[in-house]
């Protein structure tokens, strides 16, 4: 996922992604109160992602967390089409995820219990 505001582009990964907003871990901090512009896409494999959805939020809160920063972001007023892409993106988030529990234990990530 990427964060722009203005001409600064953060990077990171989403931890927690909802209708309402998303957590991310990114390389740098964003002050509470910042409009973001957001893209996101799935990762399907090594090099496969889906075409990025693209959505105007507000950085909720910002902290330090080892080497990088924990964004929480709330997402603007969303256009009808928005609205679509976004539940079919957290869909097949929730397919993948209802997938890895039916696969049993493995190795889970930094924000999974």
């Amino acid at each position: 996922m990427t964060f722009t505001v203005g001409d600064l582009r953060v990077t990171g990964r989403t931890s927690n992604v909802s209708r309402g907003g998303v957590c991310a871990l990114v390389d740098q901090g964003i002050p509470a109160g910042t409009r973001v512009e957001v893209e996101m896409a799935l990762i399907f494999g090594d090099a496969s992602f889906s075409e990025p959805i693209q959505l105007g939020g507000r950085v909720v809160w910002s902290t330090p967390l080892e080497s990088k920063h924990q964004v929480g972001l709330s997402f603007l007023a969303l256009r009808p089409e928005q609205v679509k892409y976004l539940e079919l993106f957290l869909r097949f988030l929730e397919e993948g995820a209802s997938e890895r529990r039916a696969a049993g234990p493995g190795p889970r990530g930094p924000f999974e219990p």
